[in-house]
């Protein structure tokens, strides 16, 4: 098999763009110097093509990687007939870095035992493999070319030049490592860097690393169950968070397949005001206040530049490219074509979003108090919005590419919208709306409760006019639609997991039932499986959430990280990795599971 399980990848980052690392110690993605930055390796999206970086024994070995301790700091351990050897992989802290500077990868081959002969295999491939990349031996290891990118590989070992299976260039060394020894690689990109791969300043680096972790993970106020994959959670949000701009990416990766030799295959370099809604509440739950305050900041800046049309997802800065374009030399992990960058979900009518902007605002608010002057003005257009526009048809909120329908969904995120800001507008002393508001949030409520509720099925459906189930209604018990006890409700939760879950695992909605301009099947969503196990704790069900969650995350990577899907079937990771909703859902049950044990009020 040339291309390894979606779940043995592990991640690095240094909030400005991530690499996956492989079980076998190749670099097989990276972008830099952004998240959306065209990839410098991009072997798990065309494994002949795509660009690599390897470090592993020359002799066969196994490997078994690990982070250390509670850091983002990776270790891959090799052991053969020779010995053991160790790669830490992690990426230099680019806080507050300008994109012209530096951004680093730093390997460091450690001896355990033995003596152990390696091989470095230096294959980049710039601007997602168009065009030829260039390698030139430069003093301190090599330089990489395509137009006016530069990559460079820094190391005290000597490397050689010689084509690649492609029939481009790659740069090679092998060396023996003995125990104690060490040997550094350094990846920079931009101005050639002034760096050393110096084994002794590399110590540093990591010392410094170590610190950033452990002062984050001291900020988080959680100590019930899974504490170890809350940690794990948090620090993974941290690395997807893009610093300069406060925005969390939904992913690092593009077209990681919801179905094998599928086509659901999408770019997640980007933030989503679906994810935001959840996100904001977390980050504020687990300690994180400063990178909540500054993620609704980006947020509200975003909204406030398109309010009128409101995307449903936006690049992490202003200039990033959401146009989707497919890349066509690239045949895709395990063949699963096309390769997208770029998302045509940016332009799609989603109405959900304006419920999901008055949610984060009303989040904020609960959490640090009165919201910033110029927020309210947001808020009024949104519940405008919402008011006037939730009759229309549109794309729902998991952006299907068929006929827009009068998804369920959207008119209860629409009603949310206008009850958060009428709320809002009572706790802030602007009454002036408030009647108008409610009046209109009644209204939607009487629509979905007549047209978007099954007698036959007993729950809330997809869209009007039809008796298919959708995921998307476990959002009823969390967001106060109707009373908690209303047993309609429970009612909407057990046909949710009697006809779209799988065990633990929820899909989103049966395929044959729902024209989303897409036939291939997908797997089940990590996240619908935390919502489900929340929903059931909100009827009462709690031992039933509790094993639910636990069978669920059985399931996340041995590295503590979730992909966005499960395959039930095959037994395996689908989707981009990881997933920023996945770890958020996560975080969201555990917190509200915990929250019952102690008798603790649960959050929506």
């Amino acid at each position: 098999m040339t291309y390894h399980p979606i779940q043995s990848y592990g991640v690095i980052g240094d909030m400005n763009s991530a690499a996956l690392v492989s079980i076998d110690g190749s670099i097989d993605w990276a972008c830099f110097p952004r998240f959306d930055s065209p990839s410098v390796f991009a072997a798990i999206v065309d494994h002949a093509k795509g660009g690599r970086f390897k470090i592993a024994p020359v002799e066969p070995a196994t490997s078994e990687h690990r982070y250390r301790d509670e850091t983002t700091i990776l270790e891959t351990t090799f052991a053969n007939r020779e010995g053991r050897v160790t790669v830490v992989d992690f990426m230099v802290s680019a806080a507050g870095h300008r994109v012209e500077t530096p951004h680093r990868i730093v390997r460091l081959v450690r001896g355990v035992a033995g003596a152990v002969r390696m091989r470095a295999s230096f294959e980049p491939r710039l601007d997602y493999a168009r065009g030829a990349t260039t390698l030139t031996a430069v003093p301190q290891g090599v330089r990489a070319q395509h137009g006016a990118t530069d990559l460079w590989l820094v190391s005290d070992v000597a490397l050689g030049m010689e084509a690649a299976a492609d029939g481009g260039p790659r740069a090679t060394a092998e060396f023996e490592v003995g125990e104690g020894q060490s040997v550094a690689f350094i990846v920079a990109y931009g101005a050639e860097p002034s760096v050393r791969a110096s084994p002794t300043e590399i110590e540093d680096e990591i010392r410094r690393t170590e610190d950033m972790c452990r002062e984050i993970v001291s900020r988080i106020r959680y100590d019930g169950r899974w504490r170890d994959l809350v940690v794990r959670s948090v620090l993974t949000l941290h690395m997807l968070t893009y610093d300069p701009t406060g925005a969390i990416v939904a992913a690092p990766t593009t077209s990681l397949p919801a179905c094998i030799a599928g086509t659901r295959n999408w770019d997640y370099r980007y933030t989503w005001l679906r994810d935001a809604a959840w996100t904001v509440g977390v980050l504020y739950r687990f300690g994180e206040a400063r990178e909540g305050e500054e993620y609704m900041e980006w947020v509200i800046a975003q909204c406030a530049l398109s309010v009128e049309r409101m995307q449903i997802l936006y690049g992490i800065t202003g200039d990033s490219m959401l146009e989707e374009h497919e890349l066509d030399h690239l045949e895709g992990y395990r063949r699963s074509r096309p390769v997208r960058i770029g998302n045509g979900a940016a332009y799609h009518r989603q109405l959900d979003v304006f419920g999901e902007i008055a949610f984060s605002i009303a989040t904020y608010q609960k959490h640090v108090g009165p919201i910033p002057e110029g927020w309210w003005d947001l808020v009024e257009r949104v519940a405008g919005l919402a008011a006037r526009m939730w009759r229309q048809p549109d794309n729902g909120m998991w952006e299907v590419r068929g006929p827009q329908q009068h998804f369920v969904s959207s008119k209860l995120m629409c009603w949310l919208a206008l009850d958060r800001a009428s709320k809002l507008g009572e706790r802030l002393g602007r009454p002036d709306r408030v009647r108008q508001w409610r009046q209109e949030a009644d209204v939607i409520r009487a629509s979905i409760l007549a047209n978007g509720w099954s007698e036959r099925k007993r729950s809330f459906v997809q869209r009007y006019g039809a008796d298919n189930l959708d995921a998307s209604v476990l959002l009823v018990p969390f967001i106060g639609f109707l009373s908690p006890d209303d047993p309609r409700i429970a009612s909407t939760v057990r046909a949710v997991q009697r006809e779209l879950a799988d065990g633990p695992f929820v899909h989103r909605y049966l395929i044959h039932e729902t024209d989303d301009g897409l036939r291939q099947s997908e797997g089940a969503f990590f996240m619908l499986s935390f919502w489900l196990a929340g929903a059931l704790a909100t009827i009462g069900a709690h031992d039933e959430a509790m094993d639910l969650c636990e069978r669920t995350v059985a399931k996340v990577s041995p590295l503590g990280l979730f992909a966005e899907m499960w395959d039930p079937i095959g037994g395996e990771a689908l989707g981009n990795f990881p997933q920023a909703l996945s770890h958020i859902g996560f975080l969201h049950t555990a917190r509200n599971l915990a929250a019952t044990v102690k008798g603790d009020e649960m959050l929506g």
